[in-house]
């Protein structure tokens, strides 16, 4: 089932924001790729805007605070039923805590660490707010993966923290990708070892029912969107919002039934 009720376990990517400059542009854009809803919150909150679908939270958007920022990028955020302890156990493992573990409007707590391999990742501990309420279906998270030219480094570092198992890859020959699964052998994400990745960073990949039909709403609300390729797991591409933002559409691939 797609429907989230509950907190996820350990180390799950259970939420996804992202800051921009232009809000109204942003919902403009994001509502015509994936047919977003949207309830933007009070201005003490920062006007921190729900992404809906079916009335359930799936994203958030937000100006960002930064007037002089020029770089934006989606947020993941991994579960924790601890803050206090996963970032003591980041730290341990060599991460650095780039903001402190804080209390959010009785919505639940938060950190944001960077990892030995400089990805940047939050923590999530939910409350009030559990995070994605649906997942796994089209318009809605599919996966995170972090792509990096140090992986061993980066593999090391989230098996410390959230006791994932890493598991290589079969399926992709030549390419140095790791499956991060959960100890109950759930795969949350994986590790993309790129040695000419600019720059360590966790992507968000959407499940959507048709790339291609995604790639041309994305084109013509102002963004950017590489065309479609076939891969083992489906049809991809990379979709560059209209600030730079870079995230991925994915669609089962062609001639799949489900």
């Amino acid at each position: 089932m797609s429907a989230v009720t509950t907190n996820q376990p350990l180390g799950t990517p259970t939420w996804i924001d992202l800051g921009i400059p232009d809000l109204d542009r942003a919902m403009s854009f994001y509502g015509q790729v994936f047919g977003w809803e949207f309830d933007i919150g009070p201005e003490e909150a920062g006007r921190y805007t729900m992404c809906l679908l079916r009335g359930k939270k799936v994203a958030a958007l937000m100006p960002n605070p930064d007037e002089n920022a020029t770089e934006f990028w989606w947020n993941v955020y991994l579960a924790t039923d601890d803050l206090d302890i996963t970032v003591a156990r980041s730290r341990d493992a060599g991460g650095v805590v780039l903001v402190e573990p804080m209390d959010v409007m009785g919505q639940g707590r938060m950190a944001i660490v960077r990892d030995p391999s400089s990805g940047q990742f939050g923590l999530w501990q939910g409350q009030a707010h559990v995070g994605c309420e649906l997942v796994n279906e089209p318009n809605t998270l599919l996966r995170n993966d972090l792509v990096t030219a140090d992986p061993g480094p980066a593999r090391d570092f989230y098996a410390a923290v959230f006791d994932f198992t890493l598991d290589g890859n079969e399926d992709l020959p030549g390419m140095d990708f790791t499956f991060l699964r959960r100890p109950d052998g759930h795969e949350i994400g994986g590790i993309m070892g790129d040695p000419a990745a600019p720059a360590s960073a966790w992507g968000t990949l959407f499940q959507v029912a048709d790339a291609d039909a995604a790639v041309a709403a994305a084109r013509a609300a102002g963004g950017v969107a590489d065309d479609p390729t076939d891969m083992p797991y489906g049809r991809t591409a990379e979709i560059t919002d209209p600030f730079g933002a870079k995230f991925t559409v994915g669609s089962p691939a062609r001639g799949a039934s489900g």
